[in-house]
């Protein structure tokens, strides 16, 4: 089996071949799109479950399904949801998934479903006009968090120990304050983000600098680690996170404006996000998404609308492999890497 790091290391090869050169014929990988049927969508929700198994989640209430790679999909969106802006979907199989609509006050919602998004059960709808979920994420089939915007000064978190079918509020005693103008993204559902069975980082923009605040209790107590990526405005900052264990992490972003450069827009750190490092080399534009490559130590993708980028040394250096416009990314085990973003794009990295 090709694991992740040779897929890597094949795509590095074919942007290194100079123009004209004779190579041999070969199968290098890349982004092949799956026809969604739903051009009008924006897909900034993805929870890959395996080279099979794919769930996206965007605007107009709209969550598709795959079962057999990206062939075909099915439109499982929950009732009644047509005016809702699902920016993150987490999958635990081809059967369970939980969905989050962002907004403010009761705009910001929790959907699950057991049965493929055949029927769908509202879990959490937030009664609070001030809070504003923008991501969440789960540890393990039962334990999850979602990430507020800050309430009285401090990021709010929700918790479920039942995989998603009841939410409640965690005390905000061990959060620290928040910057003014202090905020996540709700870009990729990837600024909440986990590694094994307790440790949870959450990524920010918009105050005076961009912060990685990081949990290893599941949520109850944080401490927030400043990152060498763009902020001091409202569009700019950490945008997503990626750990590929409690220690090693990723995280990208800069200014989603178009007519904006987005320098410096990515970072990684060695010790679990205590401390962050500018990558030498950083991705050219803004970047919304970022995933390990599986099986891999130093292998990972970033996505934003500009293009895709490629690291094969840990997040020291990027160089972008494809042009095509993607909001997030996510790898399974089993070689299962997928990419959605506007107009119903969808794709899957194929070898």
């Amino acid at each position: 089996m090709i694991t992740g790091l040779l897929c890597a290391a094949a795509l590095t090869a074919a942007t290194a071949v100079p123009a004209g050169a004779h190579t041999p014929e070969r199968r290098v990988p890349h982004w092949e799109l799956r026809d969604s049927g739903t051009p009008d969508v924006r897909f900034r929700g993805l929870a890959a479950v395996s080279r099979k198994v794919a769930w996206v989640s965007g605007t107009g209430g709209t969550v598709l399904r795959t079962v057999d790679g990206g062939a075909s999909w099915r439109n499982v969106s929950p009732p009644g949801t047509a005016e809702l802006q699902f920016r993150d979907i987490e999958a635990f199989d081809a059967r369970r998934a939980v969905v989050l609509a962002i907004g403010e006050g009761e705009a910001s919602r929790v959907y699950r479903t057991e049965d493929g998004g055949a029927t769908w059960t509202e879990a959490f709808r937030n009664t609070d006009a001030r809070a504003f979920y923008d991501c969440m994420t789960f540890f393990d089939g039962r334990h999850g968090l979602a990430m507020s915007d800050p309430v009285d000064g401090r990021f709010r978190i929700l918790s479920t120990r039942d995989g998603g079918r009841s939410w409640k509020v965690l005390p905000d005693t061990g959060m620290p304050p928040a910057l003014a103008g202090e905020a996540g993204f709700a870009a990729s559902g990837q600024c909440l983000v986990s590694a094994g069975p307790r440790d949870v980082w959450m990524a920010t923009g918009g105050g005076a600098h961009a912060r990685v605040l990081h949990s290893a209790d599941r949520g109850l107590t944080w401490r927030a680690a400043e990152a060498p990526i763009p902020a001091g405005d409202p569009a700019r900052g950490v945008f997503a996170l990626a750990f590929r264990d409690r220690a090693h992490g990723l995280a990208v972003g800069g200014d989603y404006r178009p007519d904006q450069t987005s320098p410096r827009a990515a970072a990684h750190t060695p010790d679990g996000g205590r401390t962050w490092r500018s990558a030498a080399t950083a991705p050219p534009a803004y970047r919304s998404g970022v995933t390990w490559l599986p099986h891999s130590r130093t292998a990972a993708l970033a996505v934003g609308p500009t293009g895709t980028d490629l690291t094969t040394d840990g997040g020291r250096t990027w160089r972008t492999v494809d042009s095509g416009s993607y909001d997030t990314v996510d790898c399974t085990p089993d070689l299962g890497c997928w990419a959605a973003g506007e107009q119903g794009r969808i794709a899957r990295l194929e070898h």
